[in-house]
């Protein structure tokens, strides 16, 4: 700490030049943050899955329907505790790009399955009582300024009423909240009966099954026991852990954490030749005054730490204000406006941030660091 002026100082002599690396530094790492905050925002759930909980689907895909009756046999097979079945809506709130999940529910299986949604006693309560109710997620009802007791349209668009009316209302009669950070609260349940009863086509068709299990240790033993009790049926199965189910789901747009690495990859390598320059012309600048601190005592060993200290100086200020700066911007929500199921700033990659940090001034400052400690003193005075 004693250096630190001399280290600053040093900085400042080409203000400019330490500017713009320094701006550079931190432009890079306010892309990580958001790049970060969107990797967790597709693969959402996958953190906070439950490994009690199995995903059953058609096995030819998901947007193929399964018999409502397949939740009663699917309940004796041994190791399953519990099944509840969801169907993906699809509707439109005042235009298409007000998109938020919509999906039909029996409302005393939604919370045994998904103790993750919390709700209050008396939302709950409306929720099993009213046949017309809903409950929507906390994002998705600060989203669009949704209270209790307002009325939801939703536009028809897959699903058309037996009546040919164009919109499905809904009375909102509680918003849930979750447990964790980066459960999903942006969706909009409603309940199956209703649906069942007012559905124009498709009567005793559903989307997809969750099924809960005694036992996580034996979840690929009974998802194989579902799928083989309706194997060589017209609507096969097919079933695996809730986490792999929302994982291959967000796959479908590509390998994100592999897209994301590629970019921040190539942000980084740009950014450390940047800084390594910055680095390489201080020191190459500085040659007889390094050689005059060997001159006066400093040791080899010192004339490197204080090469290193600027790059870690440069690197730490840089580095720390964007991270600093992507977690405020990421913390005011989705850039998306509220579409995102999560997004927020993942702890973990706040700790890969500030390694990162040290891996780039420790890359950024080792080679002329190395050439600082070599310098011999009659030499570099000559130059």
């Amino acid at each position: 700490m004693k250096y630190l002026g001399l280290v600053w100082g040093n900085l400042k002599r080409r203000k400019l030049r330490t500017l713009l690396t320094l701006l550079s530094v931190l432009v890079a790492f306010v892309l990580f943050g958001y790049l970060a905050a969107i990797r967790q925002a597709f693969s959402a759930g996958v953190d906070v899955a439950g490994a009690d909980r199995l995903i059953v689907r058609h096995k030819v895909s998901i947007i193929q329907f399964l018999p409502e009756t397949y939740e009663a046999r699917m309940e004796q097979i041994p190791g399953v505790a519990n099944a509840m079945h969801m169907t993906w809506f699809g509707g439109e709130y005042q235009k298409p790009t007000n998109f938020f999940a919509q999906i039909p529910v029996v409302p005393e299986e939604l919370f045994d399955m998904y103790p993750e949604y919390l709700l209050s006693d008396a939302h709950r309560a409306a929720f099993l009582a009213t046949r017309t109710g809903a409950i929507a997620g906390r994002r998705t009802a600060e989203r669009f300024g949704w209270q209790v007791g307002d009325r939801i349209p939703i536009k028809v668009v897959a699903w058309r009423r037996k009546d040919g009316a164009g919109f499905w209302e809904f009375d909102l009669v509680g918003i849930y909240d979750g447990a964790e950070k980066g459960t999903d609260d942006t969706q909009f349940f409603f309940r199956h009966d209703y649906f069942e009863e007012a559905r124009a086509w498709g009567s005793g068709l559903v989307g997809w099954y969750v099924v809960r299990i005694d036992d996580p240790a034996r979840a690929a033993e009974v998802a194989a026991a579902i799928d083989a009790e309706f194997a060589n049926s017209p609507r096969e199965t097919k079933a695996e852990p809730e986490g792999a189910f929302v994982q291959g789901f967000a796959n479908q747009v590509g390998d994100i954490g592999l897209i994301m690495t590629a970019i921040v990859a190539a942000v980084f390598f740009t950014i450390l030749l940047v800084a390594g320059n910055t680095m390489a012309y201080a020191v190459r600048e500085r040659t007889s005054e390094l050689a005059m601190l060997k001159a006066i005592g400093f040791t080899d060993r010192g004339v490197l730490g204080l090469v290193l200290g600027e790059s870690l100086l440069l690197a730490g200020v840089g580095g720390g204000l964007g991270l600093v700066l992507a977690w405020v911007l990421v913390s005011t929500g989705d850039p998306t406006g509220g579409s995102l199921p999560v997004f927020f700033f993942p702890a973990r990659d706040l700790a890969i941030g500030i390694l990162l940090i040290a891996v780039l001034a420790l890359a950024a400052g080792i080679l002329p660091a190395l050439q600082a400690q070599r310098l011999q003193i009659a030499d570099a005075l000559r130059r």
